[in-house]
């Protein structure tokens, strides 16, 4: 079960098409859906988890907090809402699209990618955009 704690004003409306666009990306990678956990929360709720579980006294847009077991994937997902807000920005992306780009980055490592070197972050990259087009596929059908 894929579930949602705050989600941001602009995903409201699409909670049930993120749900299944979700799974769809999860079972693409030949993997099954179980009980993804997403939590959105600001800067310093993040950074307090950042500290307590990870020791990085940093600010990030997301922390992915892994449980799967063998194909089945389950964990818990936080994002700062800030921080996409800001990477949007920056980016010069619309914010619509910035945080479906955080979400599909968050199930994608639950599915086993990476982003620590240069390549793991291009192919992440890759997965991100291609998980966007899915979305607004299935959001046009």
């Amino acid at each position: 079960m894929i579930e949602f704690n705050n989600l941001p004003i602009e995903l409201v409306s699409e909670k049930t098409l993120l749900k299944r666009w979700l799974k769809q990306i999860i079972r693409s990678e030949g993997l099954e859906p179980a009980d993804v956990q997403y939590v959105f929360c600001n800067d310093e709720e993040l950074l307090k988890v950042n500290l307590q579980f990870l020791n990085h006294d940093t600010y990030t847009d997301i922390i992915t907090f892994d449980f799967c077991d063998g194909n089945i994937v389950s964990g818990e997902i936080h994002i700062s809402e800030e921080r996409v807000r800001e990477n949007a920005e920056i980016n010069k992306t619309a914010l619509f699209d910035e945080m479906l780009r955080v979400v599909a980055h968050g199930v994608l490592h639950l599915c086993g990618y990476k982003d620590k070197t240069g390549e793991d972050a291009k192919l992440m990259r890759q997965k991100e955009e291609e998980s966007i087009s899915l979305f607004k596929i299935l959001k046009n059908k």
